[in-house]
């Protein structure tokens, strides 16, 4: 597997300088040894990824694929100008030790974009995000690992695991980014009445559970034991440029106080949606996401990298390589790689339920 892969990047790995590699988690324990056969065989040093339950690929003229449940790999290099781009080591918490190894760097190079990886086991993760793409300036893509192999390994030169690793690149590099959702609202927007912390308690003034139910009734397929699968809560987000409704989970529901309970805090005043899983939707939020995506850049594009919720792929769109066949259909022969991970990076965030695409020029 890793040698005939290393036969096709040989035979395009004239001066690249930079790899993106993605594995199942059937081979994460093996990581190690597929970076060190990849480094010798390409020349290539600076290597950045991770595993995922799941990974995708489209490749040039070739039909899309998509791997879940066996060991499968993927990787892409290119070629970038010298120090326009720096693999950074993980970071756990503190960003003492990362300001003084990529300080000098940062301050000439200015990154506008970064390609992150992160390990959801980190309790810090969110305030991680956060605090990269204000430490960096940069605007951050990525994915959590996902793994059920026991470890969750990334790439970053190295093998490394426990915090958030990556590649950020200059302002020069040129790259759009695009972010699609799986969900769509299935009624009009309330007011939260009452919440404490990530519970939500009233909104319109009546137990949230209540209005919840009410707008589930339609839809006869529908049942309070898969409120934590395909029905979410849409809140506001900060998207750097704007705002965007986005969905966050459900994680258990009070039937006597008609109480629920979110995977992060509400405010109280907070505009409101209940949203559900919806193929229908996601795929076409997906095309109108390319879309602005391929009007934005200004060359041709000469890769992509797509990182999608486990809860897409074949739970949402049927088939592991769906995803990467649409994103096929707008960029045509660009090769596309990806992973399906725990969660998603997004600008300054973790998001769920999502896609967020890289398109480089």
């Amino acid at each position: 597997m890793v040698a005939q892969i290393s036969e096709r990047l040989n035979a395009s790995a004239h001066g690249d300088n930079i790899g993106l590699l993605y594995a199942t988690d059937y081979l994460a324990r093996h990581l190690g040894e597929i970076l060190a056969e990849l480094r010798q065989s390409t020349g290539i040093a600076d290597w950045v990824g991770t595993v995922g339950i799941g990974i995708g690929a489209k490749l040039a003229d070739e039909a899309a694929v998509g791997h879940f449940d066996r060991p499968a790999l993927v990787a892409m290099v290119g070629r970038l100008p010298p120090d326009s781009f720096r693999v950074f080591e993980p970071v756990h918490g503190a960003f003492g030790a990362f300001r003084r190894e990529y300080g000098d760097w940062l301050a000439r190079a200015h990154p506008l974009l970064g390609i992150v990886h992160g390990d959801p086991r980190n309790p810090l993760a969110t305030s991680i995000v956060t605090d990269l793409a204000e430490v960096t300036g940069s605007f951050l893509v990525g994915g959590m690992t996902s793994s059920r192999a026991g470890n969750f390994p990334q790439v970053a030169q190295r093998v490394v695991e426990g915090g958030f690793s990556g590649v950020l690149f200059a302002a020069g590099v040129g790259a759009a980014t695009g972010l699609t959702q799986s969900c769509a609202p299935i009624g009009p927007s309330h007011r939260v009445t009452g919440a404490a912390r990530n519970l939500l308690t009233e909104v319109d003034g009546r137990p949230a559970l209540t209005v919840l139910k009410e707008e589930l009734a339609p839809h006869s397929e529908a049942s309070l034991e898969r409120i934590g699968w395909d029905c979410y809560v849409g809140l506001k987000d900060n998207l750097g440029a704007g705002t965007s409704l986005m969905a966050h989970g459900i994680l258990g529901a009070d039937p006597d106080r008609g109480w629920l309970a979110l995977d992060r805090t509400v405010q109280i005043g907070a505009s409101l949606s209940f949203m559900r899983l919806s193929r229908e939707a996601a795929e076409a939020d997906l095309r109108a996401m390319l879309a602005r995506v391929v009007t934005q850049g200004q060359r041709t594009p000469k890769g992509a990298v797509y990182f999608s919720c486990t809860q897409r792929g074949p739970q949402l769109f049927g088939s592991a390589e769906e995803e990467f066949a649409i994103i096929g259909d707008s960029l045509g022969t660009v090769p596309v790689i990806g992973f399906f991970g725990s969660g998603e990076i997004c600008y300054n965030r973790i998001r769920s339920f999502t896609g967020v695409l890289a398109v480089f020029f």
